[in-house]
């Protein structure tokens, strides 16, 4: 599955102060973990997640082993920055519509930020950036569109409804309006897919703030959400100098420092996990002495799925799964305690995974 985010943005809205932050979170995980390798346009960070830190406990007090965490990961893309004409080949323009047509989800870097000795883009605010990277996908979806050729006497329901998706993409994106808010329904939904149209992607809003700004999010969240006409859900406000900054910072710098801010976590934290949920991911645990680790899955994924994401001999040789919830799990002191208290539950193959749910797998020879 693709599970890479690309990062997006005019020249000078903060993007390589992003990226070099979620660099500084994958040298921190690489140290450990060598499975983070490492490309120069491409960050893998650890997703955040205090249930390990629990899960460790319960398994120390249960075998007197502090067993190692091995969290979940997204992959993070540092895509060639944009300029206008980019649909028509201009600057990096082709390498940039390439490399977007590559990952499943879009963070929009956008400026909002103030700084004299940063030029703009010719852009004056942060609806006017997203204005001039948005048009550009539009401008080459609306390039794929037209190439789009009517079939004729075709009598297949699924081809008919191909070509009034297409029509109806057509219409739109020549109004200037995004695949994403043209296609109505899952079956429209997966057409586009198909099409590869980079304006149905799925995306989120980074709004670049000052330092001072930091402890504002909430308030500036909602704020830039109704600037720019979308979800404030899927706005992530953040200072992307603070976030390089605390990410350089030892875990318990970075807590103290947080705490001095008055937020729970970083930025940089926010935005992986908005990342993350936006892929349609979520975490199954497993839990013992030689490892505590988020193994990544679909929401929607069956037992037998969850189980080839640890290997794909496990598909095969599936018997069933045991799984506690989490809260089970801390209760009851680990797996000794949910097997007596009665709180394991034996799933089998079509047992749809929950997030959190703490696995062990039985698997035949």
């Amino acid at each position: 599955m693709n599970l890479s985010v690309g990062i997006v943005g005019l020249p000078n809205v903060g993007k390589s102060t992003l990226f070099n932050a979620l660099l500084k979170k994958q040298a921190a995980l690489a140290a450990n973990y060598p499975f983070a390798t490492i490309e120069p346009n491409v960050g893998i960070v650890p997703v955040p997640d205090a249930r390990l830190d629990k899960l460790a406990e319960v398994i120390q007090k249960e075998s007197g082993v502090l067993s190692p965490k091995i969290p979940a990961t997204v992959e993070f893309v540092d895509i060639a920055g944009l300029v206008a004409g980019a649909s028509k080949g201009e600057g990096l323009g082709n390498k940039f519509l390439s490399h977007i047509r590559e990952v499943a989800v879009i963070v929009h870097v956008l400026r909002a930020f103030s700084d004299e000795n940063i030029i703009r883009a010719g852009a004056t605010d942060l609806l006017s950036d997203f204005r001039v990277v948005e048009t550009e996908l539009q401008l080459a979806d609306y390039a794929t569109i037209e190439k789009q050729k009517e079939p004729k006497g075709v009598t297949d329901a699924s081809a008919k409804l191909r070509w009034e998706v297409v029509e109806k993409l057509k219409y739109g994106l020549n109004s200037g309006i995004s695949a994403r808010e043209i296609l109505s329904s899952d079956e429209e939904r997966e057409v586009g897919k198909e099409l590869g149209l980079l304006t149905a992607k799925k995306a989120l809003f980074l709004c670049n703030v000052d330092e001072g700004d930091a402890p504002r999010t909430q308030e500036l969240q909602k704020m830039f959400g109704e600037k720019l006409g979308v979800d404030p859900e899927l706005c992530v406000v953040i200072s992307a100098k603070l976030e390089s900054e605390v990410a350089a910072l030892s875990e318990e710098e970075q807590k103290a420092y947080l705490q001095e801010l008055g937020v729970t976590e970083s930025g940089l934290e926010r935005l992986i996990r908005s990342a993350y949920h936006t892929l349609g991911l979520q975490s199954f645990l497993t839990a013992g002495e030689k490892e505590v680790r988020a193994w990544t899955v679909r929401v929607g994924a069956t037992a037998v799925e969850a189980a080839g994401e640890i290997h794909t001999d496990f598909m095969k040789k599936f018997i069933k799964a045991n799984i506690a919830s989490l809260e089970d799990f801390i209760v009851c002191g680990g797996w000794k305690g949910v097997r007596e208290q009665g709180k394991l539950k034996q799933e089998g193959k079509e047992y749809i995974m929950q997030d959190g749910d703490v696995v062990e797998f039985l698997i035949g020879s």
